[in-house]
């Protein structure tokens, strides 16, 4: 199965900006998007042969999430039981026969830390629903997680130290989660892989000079790393300033 994940920041201006070329050349089995920045009815997206759910924020033209698949899932739920969340449109889980996928928009923790407590509040949460779902069947866990993990996933690391994204709380979440039976697929396949970004600021010429932070992620129940095939950044295509990450399993 070919698996995608995007932040479109805004999916309507991604569309003018050639989503639905790569949505078609990429040929997913299930294609995730999270920043959908919409409200429902304020796009009709024409994807012929897949199953669209949407989970919208409460607040126009902030957050959401969105997943398309070709396949049918047995249940779709969106949030995991928390007001707040729910609100804001940040989680789709989607039940298959022999996995979950689990579609995510961290919450930022802001530039001056303000929501940093709600975030690790959320990832408490997001951690005990992981598990409870990998006691059931294996989980396929994506999107922009808003944490670069190690010192190699951005390329500034010294001068981001303690900044959201890149402060100890949030990257220890992270190695608990990873402790916690859980795989990154891209560290898995490339565990010394250096310059691999997933977002760009959109100050002039950080993206050209790929000065950028790994964020984006797919992430699996450990049992089944053994079936990923790929686990890839198509930091070439543009219309947002997060690129599509991609993962091939066996599944």
């Amino acid at each position: 199965m070919k698996f995608v994940s995007w932040n479109v920041n805004g999916i309507r201006a991604c569309v003018k900006k050639g989503f639905l070329d790569y949505f078609h050349e990429v040929d997913a089995d299930i294609f995730c998007i999270q920043e959908s920045k919409l409200q429902e009815g304020q796009i009709n997206l024409e994807l012929n042969g897949y199953y669209q759910y949407w989970n919208y924020a409460l607040k126009k033209g902030y957050s959401g999430t969105a997943v398309f698949t070709k396949q049918k899932p047995l249940s779709v739920k969106y949030g995991v039981g928390e007001k707040e969340t729910e609100d804001e449109g940040r989680i789709i889980t989607l039940e298959f026969e022999s996995f979950y996928l689990v579609n995510v928009y961290t919450p930022n923790s802001q530039r001056d830390l303000a929501r940093l407590s709600y975030r690790l509040e959320w990832e408490n949460n997001l951690l005990q629903y992981l598990r409870e779902l990998d006691q059931i069947k294996p989980v396929v866990y994506c999107g922009d997680l808003n944490v670069a993990h190690a010192e190699m996933d951005l390329k500034n690391p010294k001068s981001n130290e303690g900044n959201s994204g890149f402060t100890q709380e949030e990257r220890a979440k992270m190695t608990k989660l990873l402790d916690s039976g859980f795989v990154d697929t891209f560290r898995y396949v490339y565990p010394d892989a250096e310059g691999a970004y997933t977002w760009w600021s959109y100050m002039a010429k950080v993206r050209e000079r790929n000065i950028g932070w790994r964020i984006d992620y797919f992430i699996v129940s450990d049992r089944v790393k053994e079936f990923i095939k790929s686990a890839q950044i198509h930091c070439d295509i543009m219309g947002s300033d997060h690129c599509p990450v991609v993962l091939e399993m066996e599944l």
